[in-house]
């Protein structure tokens, strides 16, 4: 028996996920949770098999989940399920050690046979988007990315020098150095675009 846990943030998504994978003999949702950080906690405590996650979900992302998975070498495999087929997410995601990357628009018979093939060591990635994810590299670096994300959230540069512990001058640096990045014309414009590449 295969045992599943799904992290999603919209309950009817989440249940229609539960819903499709307790069909299957071979597979057991041990458990489901609305956010990230519920999702780490469940995964300590259960120690499913594979975990189903969406990306953006409020607490953690399911990128940083991969990431805690990935840095406490535990041995469950972890399935990306969403609605973002973009490119930079596809690489953030395999470079956190994510087996799979589907998209919710895909037939409903492939969930269980990506969580089938995750289980069993393989590897299941939404073909085009894998084509895609190699034409375009992600110009920033991780600090220049926070920046960033925070800039989007509507931070001044003083509010995200002392929430990320770094001088003023510091992050006008790292900010200028991604709108450059990025051929933007301002912050607003370099998160935008950095958002609809997938690489926030």
């Amino acid at each position: 028996m295969i045992r599943v846990l799904l992290a999603e943030d919209q309950g009817m998504v989440r249940g229609a996920l539960s819903a499709l994978l307790s069909l299957e003999e071979d597979i057991e949702v041990v458990g489901s949770c609305a956010d990230g950080a519920s999702a780490w906690d469940d995964v300590r405590r259960l120690r499913p098999d594979v975990i189903v996650s969406d990306i953006e979900m409020p607490g953690m992302t399911g990128l940083e989940l991969a990431l805690r998975v990935q840095e406490q070498a535990l041995p469950c495999k972890l399935l990306i399920v969403t609605t973002f087929a973009r490119p930079g997410y596809l690489r953030r995601a395999l470079d956190a050690g994510v087996a799979g990357y589907i998209l919710k628009d895909a037939p409903a018979d492939q969930l269980a046979d990506a969580v089938r093939k995750v289980h069993h060591g393989g590897r299941v990635i939404d073909p085009q988007l894998a084509l895609e994810a190699w034409t375009e590299s992600d110009p920033l670096n991780e600090r220049e990315r926070q920046v960033l994300r925070l800039a989007g959230e509507g931070l001044s540069s003083a509010d995200i020098a002392a929430q990320l512990s770094l001088s003023h001058g510091t992050v006008r640096n790292y900010l200028s150095d991604a709108i450059g990045k990025l051929h933007a014309a301002n912050r607003v414009e370099a998160y935008r675009l950095a958002r609809q590449k997938g690489w926030l």
